[in-house]
């Protein structure tokens, strides 16, 4: 039977008995037996539910009977521990913790919660318990729990295993709410969170507690309640667990391969499918800079989904979800909005940040991550960073290039939503890529701040330029920024969709930039400029390596030399330089020079 792509569906029985696409990470449980009380950090939107989930059928002893069906496709169903269906197993959320209101409303919030997901699992376990422990909700959790902690030890039985998924919702939201009073309220010493966890503690002291399981996104929760919970192995940067979740590019591929052959898709759009996907949805590398990068799961789900249904690639590639990630940026630039403007300015022109790593893999406090030379840790757990090396960081993929384009807009108040479509429909209509460019810079260049015209580069443009086009030519197109070939890597490319109307076109753009001042040595105008020999080459290089890949595709080149602020030509390689663009000059078709006010 045809597997479906169940996408946002952290429920793993659900998607065994619904025959859904599953990358198995399952050889993983061996290695975090070896761990006491792990502490795994990852992204929104990583998987961590998930596994939270498969991590609860593999112990749950209520389970038992159906271990075969649930893992017998697994590793760890050929390689089981002897510790499997051994617990009974509390799975917490904190997200489903209410956020709102003074702090004994959300105390009151987090204790229901609590004894509800308590109480369910004794009616589930009632086998062991025979109703002789009762919850009682006018008490808080740590009573209750204290409670099971005691039957369990008095009669011997199985001892608990604790999931916590999202353990630093409820701080993450008082945060961005700039609510640090309630925040400070959870996490005091008599504060509910801290004595909460005071309890797991307790609990793994006398063997009622087998093993605490802890993931979230933030460490911020974990430095104020270190003293009630110090016994936690932080594993977030350990070598072995880097790709415990995330999907490696050899995993992507078997599962590139099982749906290419379940859906009968055609051989030769594969490689269009391939590049597209490690654009926009590789990238991360949270431990080894140098080591093989991990993909986003959930996103690149979301485009298997649509890509499974409809046997095309989505107009939208970048998933809606990790936009909200952008309320923490709220949270910033209220406080330090100048902060904030050179903290996105700085990556949009060098895609490069700095970074201290005795700051990125210790825990900190609830006030740090709002403090300039915390950013680049704060958005590296946000999952909109990665490292680059050891001292840099940098965006992950053109999924975030674009998100943060589109943030820079909006604090920069640049319009990208009007006055564009005759522009894009006249592209759309005939394809010249200098009039499009000579366009994007009269009606989008035009708009810069003074100060921003004194960073800007080469990535600058190429990067608003791809933003933009992307926003209104997504129908008809995709893009690959900064593509590896023998010969090096290109800049941007324009790359028709293999189902629509420019399906094996590609347009291959080298950007060169120069500064007022160095253009201003040059001794030369803009008019006057030429295209220079060695950018032929280089470009020609590019193109020699794409060619080899797809010798059917119709490849078009274009050099665009940016000037400061003062201008721009663009020339097509395989046409003579009387055919560029320069500042208010657009070509038209005949080749003739055309004077064009912007």
């Amino acid at each position: 039977m045809k597997k479906r792509i169940l996408y946002a569906n952290a429920n793993y029985e659900e998607i065994v008995s619904e025959n859904g696409y599953f990358v198995d990470k399952t050889h993983y449980i061996e290695k975090l037996e070896k761990v006491g009380n792990p502490v795994f950090l990852r992204p929104r939107r990583f998987g961590k539910s998930l596994w939270c989930r498969i991590m609860e059928c593999y112990y749950n002893i209520n389970q038992k009977d159906d271990f075969d069906r649930l893992f017998g496709h697994t590793w760890i169903g050929a390689h089981p521990t002897p510790l499997r269906n051994s617990f009974f197993v509390l799975h917490l959320d904190f997200s489903e913790v209410e956020s709102s209101g003074e702090i004994d409303q959300i105390e009151n919030s987090f204790h229901f919660t609590c004894n509800s997901k308590i109480d369910a699992m004794l009616g589930l376990c009632d086998v062991w318990f025979k109703k002789r422990v009762v919850i009682d909700f006018n008490k808080n959790t740590t009573a209750n729990l204290r409670n099971i902690f005691s039957f369990i030890s008095q009669n011997k039985l199985p001892s608990l295993y604790v999931i916590i998924d999202e353990y630093d919702s409820l701080s993450y939201q008082l945060s961005v709410e700039n609510e640090d009073r309630l925040y400070h309220g959870q996490t005091s010493d008599a504060g509910f969170l801290k004595t909460f966890f005071k309890t797991l503690k307790e609990g793994r002291k006398t063997g009622a507690v087998a093993n605490v399981f802890i993931t979230g996104v933030l460490p911020i929760t974990m430095d104020e309640l270190a003293s009630g919970f110090n016994i936690a192995s932080f594993i977030t940067f350990e070598p072995g667990f880097e790709a415990m979740l995330g999907f490696t590019q050899e995993e992507t591929d078997r599962l590139l391969d099982e749906v290419y052959r379940d859906y009968g898709f055609h051989p030769s759009t594969r490689g269009q499918i391939d590049e597209l996907i490690k654009n926009q949805y590789n990238g991360y590398h949270f431990v080894d800079p140098s080591g093989d990068p991990v993909y986003n799961p959930a996103i690149l789900m979301y485009f298997l989904d649509y890509f499974t249904r409809y046997g095309q690639i989505p107009e939208t590639l970048t998933d809606m979800n990790p936009r909200t990630d952008l309320s923490w940026v709220g949270r910033i630039k209220g406080a330090n909005p100048g902060d904030t403007e050179e903290f996105f300015n700085q990556l949009i022109t060098e895609n490069t940040i700095c970074y201290d790593q005795n700051v990125l893999m210790v825990k900190f406090n609830m006030s740090q991550p709002f403090e300039k030379g915390f950013y680049p840790v704060s958005f590296f757990y946000m999952g909109m960073l990665t490292r680059k090396d050891d001292f840099y960081l940098k965006l992950p993929n053109l999924n975030m290039r674009q998100i943060f384009v589109e943030y820079f807009n909006e604090l920069h108040r640049i319009d990208v939503s009007t006055k564009y479509a005759e522009m894009m429909q006249d592209f759309v209509n005939n394809p010249d890529l200098p009039t499009l460019f000579a366009n994007y810079w009269a009606l989008y260049v035009s708009q810069l701040p003074e100060a921003v015209f004194r960073q800007v580069n080469e990535n600058f443009y190429r990067t608003t330029f791809y933003e933009l086009c992307s926003r209104y030519l997504s129908k008809w197109f995709v893009w690959n920024v900064e593509r590896s070939y023998p010969q090096g890597r290109t800049d941007l490319e324009f790359v028709g969709k293999f189902h629509e109307k420019f399906a094996g076109k590609r347009m291959v753009i080298e950007f060169k930039y120069y500064s007022n001042a160095a253009f201003n040595k040059l001794g030369e105008t803009i008019e006057g400029f030429t295209l220079k020999e060695e950018d032929v080459k280089q470009i020609a290089g590019y193109v020699e390596g794409l060619r080899r890949e797809y010798p059917e595709a119709d490849i078009s080149q274009h050099v665009i030399y940016c000037f400061g602020n003062q201008g721009f030509r663009v020339f097509a390689i395989d046409s003579t330089p009387e055919k560029g663009a320069c500042r208010g000059a657009v070509p038209p078709p005949d080749g003739e020079t055309e004077r064009r006010e912007c």
